[in-house]
């Protein structure tokens, strides 16, 4: 399907630019011409199919919604399938975690949303259609989803309102209830295709530096980095190679932009998928600026036990994702 960029990035770089097949430079800057031009078209495609989806899946609605019905356990399914439709990184979750509190949702339903709209979200699923292929997206949103799930039912099992912070439980002790009037079918497709166009713009300007800079970061070690590299380290032979992946992802923060052509070249290098992914999910759904973030509404105490279970969630997916591939 993509054969067409990569003669275009072939004829650039041995054509035009006069490199030589083999060459370090000529084989980093073939892969960054090649992943920039077929990531960005899948990404823009992706953005604007999940654009219209969101036009009909209005924010204030879901919130409301999970607030007031009584979902035997789905709540958290779908707290998750909400994070998939958003494009926010972590820090940028916050906030709306932050009004899902307000909103008076369980504290588990509205981890579930701030674990997945992370990992799994259409930029991310853009990106993983481009450089593993259908199935392993598949797989990867599927896991991403029980996740969030899980680790959401875990989270509210162990009952840590108590540790959200004082200022928290002023504003639910007096929270009324939002509203927000909003009638999906009162505006027509055709009407809704200009706010469509701007928020694709928009998401695809924030995330363009990212892409470019990881795609680089790729380039640089798909050209000079030996295949084999790294596996001597993390191999699947190496039990303790996903946790410490996953372990050393968060000091880091990125998103799924920024870091996904990064973990396509650790795999080509000779680094299993799942501890390849383990510690994408490392990088993009535990992070220090995210932490910061969330004490404004969480204690230590609860932010230490939330990066906990979501570390043990991501290392127990890293292990499955090395069995299946």
């Amino acid at each position: 399907m993509f054969d067409w960029i990569q003669q275009i990035a072939d004829w650039l770089v041995f054509d035009i630019f006069n490199l030589k097949e083999g060459n370090h430079l000529a084989e980093a800057l073939n892969f960054f011409i090649y992943d920039s031009v077929k990531i960005l078209l899948l990404v823009f495609i992706i953005i604007f199919f999940m654009g219209i989806v969101n036009s009909y899946f209005p924010v204030e609605k879901v919130r409301n919604y999970l607030s007031r019905k009584k979902l035997y356990g789905f709540e958290y399914l779908m707290s998750s399938l909400f994070g998939v439709v958003t494009p926010f990184c972590s820090c940028s979750s916050v906030p709306l975690f932050i009004g899902f509190v307000k909103g008076g949702i369980p504290l588990g339903v509205t981890f579930s949303f701030l674990i997945t709209s992370p990992l799994v979200n259409e930029v991310a699923i853009g990106l993983f259609i481009g450089l593993f292929g259908v199935k392993t997206t598949v797989i990867y949103v599927v896991s991403g989803i029980l996740l969030g799930t899980i680790s959401g039912i875990i989270l509210q099992k162990l009952k840590l309102e108590k540790y959200l912070t004082p200022w928290v439980q002023q504003v639910l002790e007096k929270s009324q209830k939002e509203t927000e009037e909003f009638e999906a079918t009162s505006f027509p497709f055709k009407d809704r295709l200009p706010s469509i166009w701007i928020d694709t713009k928009t998401i695809l300007k924030g995330i363009l530096p990212y892409v470019i800079i990881g795609i680089a970061i790729g380039g640089i070690m798909h050209g000079y980095i030996p295949e084999g590299f790294f596996e001597q380290y993390l191999s699947k032979d190496n039990w303790f190679a996903v946790p410490i992946a996953t372990i050393l992802a968060v000091p880091m923060y990125s998103n799924a932009s920024g870091i996904l052509p990064v973990v396509q070249v650790l795999v080509a290098k000779g680094i299993p998928l799942g501890t390849a992914i383990a510690f994408m999910m490392g990088v993009v759904g535990l992070s220090l600026p995210e932490a910061m973030l969330l004490k404004k509404v969480m204690t230590f105490k609860l932010i230490g036990i939330f990066f906990g279970v979501v570390t043990l969630c991501i290392i127990i997916s890293g292990y499955i994702y090395n069995i299946i591939f």
